[in-house]
């Protein structure tokens, strides 16, 4: 009966971007129904019990300064569908050898405090772009635009951002702990940090930091999708899940199709209609690095040398600017490092609802070549052991995916790329073909609505945000 039913637009997938999308259209009136192949919705929001019963993990995503910077996700009412953000004390906390660390507090000032001598640069990098991040985020979080909707702020910004990570800190600090904080920013680019524009990176992922935090969701990130699919269904959506669509002949009739999927999942769902041109275009998407991801039931916190690290929602566990970029490089030619670049939450310490009393979870995970199915739990624990003597000893049950294996878990994470696409210079503003609409196709009625859109991966809804927004114009 339901694939006689009618709607105004069908949206695949139930990810962050897929359920802004169906919102968008859902608010403008339209009659929406969301298709999830999965048993549960969120797409890269969800959490589980993946080691013992009574840890919460988020099996995907865990910390969100986009989310937090997003204008489409604030200007929805989820704190009444059961979303509530937790600000951990610092945003982040990265620790050296030598016992110190460097911290992103809110403060700006603050943060230059743990930054020996190069307190002043990082104010002076920092505080013009904390002022107007606002301003500035509707260009990041967006379709390019000509001209950009703040051309003097985006302007002052690209003076900065496009360049490398490894340029930027070396033309700015003199010391290790402002480096390698910066490294660690810039690291979430997946990119070699020789290459522009993972200047970028660091810079908008500090910034937000600063303006609006790095929380976490209180009860995990399924919640994030929780409130999104409670928010649409009082709209009058649908959700249906145990779908996994493999032809665009098994939907209802609607006007539109938005897709929450890559390229590759795209050519195998419509490839047939797509004209030879445009499919030749989606087949030469680049893919990046996947990752490793570890979930542990810890017996007790993790015992940092540096007592800071336990104030901060993430922790960069990689050492020195040196350390990180060899990591990252490594990666992108095809090695799995020995010391990898680890990024970590313990979102217990701020949550204790995600654990039994006295215990801990944690969350990790590091950057490995794509399609890789090699166990990376050993060097990830050493890593974190390294700043944490007898972190090991607290170790109750732990539960890993390869890359192979977050890409079995979604489809969207191809080869365990969790950014649905290279964000290079040559696919930021142009995934995931050189279109004047990104997110339209060549088949009417036919958008993608994915992280493989403007403007790329994190938790946002963006791209689901600007996609619906593109096909409503184009009824």
């Amino acid at each position: 009966m339901l694939a006689q039913h009618t709607y105004d637009a069908v949206v695949i997938g139930s990810g962050p971007n897929g359920l802004a999308a169906a919102i968008t259209l859902a608010q403008a009136d339209r009659s929406v129904l969301v298709l999830e192949a999965g048993a549960t919705i969120g797409g890269g929001v969800r959490s589980a019990e993946l080691t013992l019963p009574g840890f919460l993990h988020d099996t995907c995503s865990a910390i969100h300064p986009l989310a937090a910077s997003s204008s489409f996700f604030r200007a929805l009412p989820l704190h009444k569908y059961g979303l509530q953000w937790i600000h951990p004390p610092a945003p982040l906390a990265h620790p050296l050898d030598d016992g110190m660390v460097a911290v992103l507090e809110r403060s700006v000032e603050v943060t230059g405090e743990t930054l020996g001598p190069d307190a002043a640069a990082y104010r002076k990098l920092m505080i013009p772009f904390v002022k107007d991040w606002e301003r500035l985020a509707v260009d990041m979080l967006g379709p390019l635009s000509i001209p950009p909707h703040h051309p003097l702020v985006l302007a002052r910004f690209a003076l900065r951002a496009v360049r490398s990570a490894r340029g930027l800190a070396e033309s700015l600090f003199d010391g290790e702990r402002a480096r390698a904080l910066f490294a660690g920013m810039a690291g979430h680019s997946m990119l070699p940090l020789e290459r522009s524009p993972t200047a970028a990176f660091g810079l908008v992922l500090g910034i937000a930091g600063h303006s609006v935090g790095w929380p976490i969701p209180r009860g995990g990130s399924q919640r994030i999708a929780d409130a999104l699919a409670s928010y649409l269904r009082s709209l009058g959506g649908e959700i249906m899940t145990g779908w996994r669509v493999e032809s665009l002949d098994e939907l209802p009739s609607s006007r539109l199709i938005l897709a929450d999927v890559t390229p590759r999942q795209l050519l195998g769902i419509v490839g047939h209609r797509l004209p030879a041109g445009y499919r030749r275009k989606l087949q030469g998407y680049r893919y990046g690095p996947g990752v490793f991801k570890l979930d542990l039931a810890l017996d007790g916190p993790i015992p940092w040398k540096a007592e800071s690290c336990a104030r901060a929602s993430t922790v960069h566990v990689g050492g020195t600017f040196e350390e990180i970029a060899a990591a990252e490089r490594a990666v992108w030619q095809g090695k799995h490092p020995a010391k990898p670049f680890v990024l970590l939450a313990q979102q217990s310490l701020f949550d204790p609802n995600r654990s039994p009393q006295g215990k801990h979870t944690v969350w990790a995970y590091c950057h490995v070549p794509s399609g890789s199915t090699v166990d990376m739990a050993q060097r990830i624990e050493a890593q974190i052991e390294r700043f944490a003597p007898g972190f090991r000893d607290r170790i109750l049950a732990r539960s890993t995916m390869s890359a192979v294996d977050m890409e079995r878990y979604n489809p969207n994470y191809v080869g365990g790329d969790i950014n649905g696409g290279i964000q290079d210079l040559r696919q930021v503003f142009t995934r995931p073909v050189p279109r004047l609409v990104p997110y339209s196709t060549p088949v009417k009625g036919l958008y993608l609505c994915s992280s493989s859109t403007p403007p790329g991966g994190g938790v946002h809804g963006m791209c689901g945000f600007y996609a619906a927004r593109a096909a409503l114009r184009g009824i």
